[in-house]
């Protein structure tokens, strides 16, 4: 009898379906008895590979995880489970993964009721499943990007039957609200606005793997957002496969710029987005990013290659013109902005002239960063089948080609940085050097600084001292100290026992009766220093009681005895405050 039960397995058929209409799912998160008893005291590993998405994942899978009594571990002897999070957009992610699976075989040897996961977008690939059954045994449970949600039953089945489980599903896909979470960043975070992408590049996997795009609900993304906004986060990511296209399937007139506006107007001091297709990437857009202080002037903008025809080939739907005239557009309207992009050689057949046309347009927009990437083949996808007749010598001098223009279109922004002042959001201290802290510009530099490590996740004024080309040296352009108390003033104004204090002092001063029992005191006040100048000390004493009786009158005024009470409220806050400052 085999002891391992496949449920379900990829369908690049199914996989490519956009008919079905996407459901919403909101249930609440219920963890079976079995696993709370297997997840008490136990320690978790997640290791992600791929995109700012998978790390998405990584932080839903843990939420699952530590609601059923696990804690996370960094230490992969202490893990009595594992997820292995896959990337299948290139080939050397996928190899990556292979080797780390093997790692784990010794945690079965030493704990029998060890538990490994693999799961993620190379899991919806054909064969893959097949393979890790195959050839790694001691893999006890497999699964897709649809089955995130699915975790704790699927750990639940696997606890029960005994067996080692197979589920990954393939189909267009649903959305999935109420995922718990837990945030991999205190101060940074990624919010998902949409799932999945109907472009199909010939050489993309991801629409294979993530399903059709479907668009969250607005108010959710909102919610999900002002939480964060009120639980001190700097700054919020607007994830997308092709965020241009949010809101399309509602056919109601909503884009991506409105749910870009609403979330600037909840007041995150940062708001980033990402992946923006040339294709879709309307004014509209351009307009809210450039009214907006807190949206950040970086776009990163996928041209992948210069040439026209190669474009066409890609599928990618716009021309090497239409992309410069956008690139203009752009620098018109934000000026200042950052472009960042991805590039792909060696795509099947790229002949010289087309290789040409991208080194062109990369001298021509002269690029703040660039990933580039040679090209890997996707099985099942329309370029795979694709007789490719460029040499890889060909195609790996062409990259280095590549990589010098990239870097002098780099060179040509970071040299302009020196001696001018950034605001940076500090990620903290550096792992090789604690007095060192990093952090990133509002245009996404890399900026390392020294500096104390408890002004990680603050916004700070930094002026650059040396330029790295790919990271800056900087120095702060204020105390720490002073930095953190003009930081804590400033939030002070937004605390409950801060404006309670305020209401409640501009209401002693504007009391009618209170405005008249302070002159009487201030004239008794006068008749008692006046009593006591002239020696009379019977008329003194009645005049120093008239005072006291007027006093205590206006001390046990209930407009007064609040402004005490809230003023003791925001003495102890300040104590704290004070606290953070020592």
């Amino acid at each position: 009898m085999s002891r391992r039960i496949i449920k379900s397995l990829p369908d690049m058929g199914k996989a490519r379906n956009r008919m079905d209409s996407p459901k919403t799912v909101r249930e609440p998160l219920i963890v079976p008895p079995a696993v709370a008893e297997f997840g008490k005291g136990r320690a978790y590993l997640i290791k992600t590979f791929g995109c700012q998405g998978n790390v998405r994942d990584e932080e839903i899978l843990a939420g699952y995880l530590e609601a059923a009594g696990m804690h996370r571990t960094e230490i992969e002897s202490e893990a009595g489970l594992v997820i292995i999070n896959t990337c299948a957009v290139r080939e050397n992610a996928e190899d990556k993964v292979y080797g780390e699976i093997g790692k784990f075989k010794v945690n079965h040897q030493k704990d029998p009721s060890f538990v490994l996961c693999v799961c993620g977008c190379m899991m919806q690939e054909t064969g893959v499943a097949e393979k890790l059954v195959k050839s790694y045994p001691y893999v006890n449970l497999i699964f897709g990007t649809h089955n995130l949600s699915n975790i704790l039953s699927l750990l639940d089945e696997r606890l029960a039957r005994k067996k080692d489980l197979v589920d990954v599903l393939s189909y267009p896909g649903d959305i999935v609200e109420n995922l718990p979470s837990i945030r991999l960043d205190a101060y940074k975070a990624f919010v998902n606005i949409g799932y999945g992408c109907d472009k199909f590049c010939t050489y993309c996997i991801v629409p294979y793997t993530r399903g059709r795009e479907r668009s969250r609900a607005r108010e959710d993304i909102i919610k999900e957002c002002q939480e964060l906004v009120e639980e001190g986060y700097q700054e919020i990511t607007l994830l997308g496969q092709n965020v241009n296209s949010y809101g399309k399937d509602f056919h109601d007139g909503t884009s991506f710029a409105t749910i870009l506006e609403d979330v600037a107007k909840l007041g995150i001091p940062r708001l980033r987005f990402m992946t923006s297709h040339p294709w879709d990437f309307s004014d509209e857009m351009l307009d809210v990013i450039a009214k907006y202080d807190n949206i950040m002037p970086c776009i990163h903008l996928p041209v992948q290659s210069g040439s026209t025809t190669m474009l066409r080939r890609m599928g990618r739907r716009y021309t090497r013109e239409q992309y410069l005239d956008l690139v203009r557009r752009i620098r018109e309207k934000i000026p200042g902005c950052a472009l960042t992009t991805d590039i792909i050689v060696g795509f099947p057949n790229e002949t010289e002239e087309e290789f040409e046309d991208t080194l062109t347009l990369c001298e021509e927009v002269k690029y703040d960063a660039a990933f580039t990437f040679l090209y890997s083949p996707r099985k099942g996808t329309p370029a795979a089948a694709l007789e490719d007749d460029v040499p890889d010598e060909v195609k790996h001098e062409r990259f280095n080609r590549l990589l010098k223009v990239v870097e002098a279109g780099v060179m040509s922004h970071s040299s302009q940085m020196v001696g001018k002042t950034y605001k940076v959001l500090v990620d903290g201290p550096s792992k090789k050097n604690e007095r060192v802290l990093s952090g990133y510009t509002e245009t996404n530099k890399l900026v390392n600084f020294e500096g104390p490590a408890y002004l990680k996740g603050q916004i700070v004024d930094v002026e650059i001292v040396e330029d790295h080309a790919f990271s800056m040296i900087g120095k702060l352009t204020k105390d720490p100290l002073i930095i953190l108390a003009e930081k804590a003033a400033e939030s002070l104004k937004e605390e409950p026992e801060a404006i309670a204090f305020l209401e409640a002092k501009k209401a002693v001063e504007e009391s009618p009766s209170l405005i008249e029992l302070r002159g009487q005191i201030e004239k008794a006040q006068k008749a008692m220093v006046q009593k006591a100048a002239d020696s009379d000390d019977e008329a003194y004493e009645k005049a120093k009681n008239e005072y006291l009786s007027l006093m205590n009158s206006y001390k046990k005024d209930p407009v007064v005895l609040n402004y005490e009470a809230r003023k003791d409220d925001l003495e102890e806050l300040l104590r704290i405050v004070k606290g953070t400052l020592s």
